[in-house]
């Protein structure tokens, strides 16, 4: 059974679906978010119901300014603001009846690869973490998009960003994908490809824009800053040949957290674990299977 739902993180509704499995009174629980710009339209869903399946609860929702989540700027993306979404979604998820409080995890892909880490380092509610080719070492990754020059540029377009918007200019606006050879996020064939159709339409809510002000928090944000404070079970599920998130990145945070912990690499892209590529069903599978283990 799934329902929409809906709750506040600081002052701004963040909207979802709550998933229920059958026939358990206090079922533990699952919170899910997509990665940059994504919203929870864009293939979320199958993972959810995989998890239902395996007997879990299942909050999935959209972050503020994304999908159909309240937020004037619309495609603004900061980390410490989905942070606080995600630690709203899980105050939201223990209050609901039928939800064992104590037995909560995080399941995170990408961008929100990278939040549960963080998050879930630090808030003593959550017991076990799944992060699908997180973000990692993000103005590294940013480095390899656009190079060292492209990147002194963007330093220096920061700069100017945010002159302008203290004297009262919104922040531009930089597309998540374009055209080859356009300014975009990503800059590649692999994520215009997954974009174009994983948002085929209106009803995914996904904007193909954020701001400059988003991609200055996210070149200053490392995820897995506190990785080796917290001695609770961590899933990594890596991509051979990410060209996002270079597998290197996975390995050197594995290499630091705690016990226990386990790293799955499959032979594909940054997109290959997504619905309908080819290694879906494995992740999935793993994820639902390192849940059931510690939760």
């Amino acid at each position: 059974m799934r329902t929409d739902i809906e709750f506040q993180s600081g002052g701004v509704t963040c909207r979802g679906w709550l998933y229920r499995p059958e026939g358990t009174e206090a079922a533990p629980a699952i919170v899910m978010s997509h990665g940059f710009s994504a919203t929870r339209h864009m293939g979320l869903a199958p993972f959810a119901e995989r998890f239902r399946a395996a007997g879990f609860a299942v909050l999935v929702f959209d972050y503020r300014c994304l999908g159909d989540s309240g937020g004037d700027e619309r495609g603004r993306i900061i980390p410490q603001d989905q942070h606080d979404d995600l630690r709203a979604a899980i105050d939201f998820l223990q209050a609901q009846p039928g939800i064992d409080a104590a037995r909560i995890g995080l399941w995170g892909t990408s961008y929100s690869g990278g939040h549960v880490l963080f998050v879930g380092s630090l808030d003593a509610r959550i017991k076990a973490i799944a992060a699908q080719v997180p973000a990692l070492a993000v103005a590294r990754s940013l480095i390899g998009f656009v190079g060292a020059e492209g990147f002194a540029a963007y330093l220096d377009a920061f700069a100017a960003d945010l002159a302008g918007r203290n004297a009262g200019r919104p922040s531009a606006q930089v597309p998540i994908v374009a055209p080859e050879g356009q300014p975009c996020v990503f800059p590649s064939p692999e994520a215009r490809d997954w974009f174009a159709t994983s948002a085929p339409g209106p009803e995914a809510g996904w904007v193909n824009h954020t701001t400059l002000e988003s991609l200055a928090r996210m070149a200053e944000y490392t995820p897995a800053a506190f990785i080796d404070l917290a001695a609770k079970p961590l899933l990594l599920l890596a991509a051979e040949h990410d060209g996002i998130i270079p597998v290197q990145q996975v390995h050197a945070v594995f290499a630091r957290a705690q016990e226990p912990k386990e790293l799955e690499v499959y032979p594909c892209g940054h997109f290959g674990l997504y619905p309908g590529r080819p290694y879906h069903e494995a992740a999935a599978e793993r994820a639902a299977g390192w849940f059931l283990r510690w939760l």
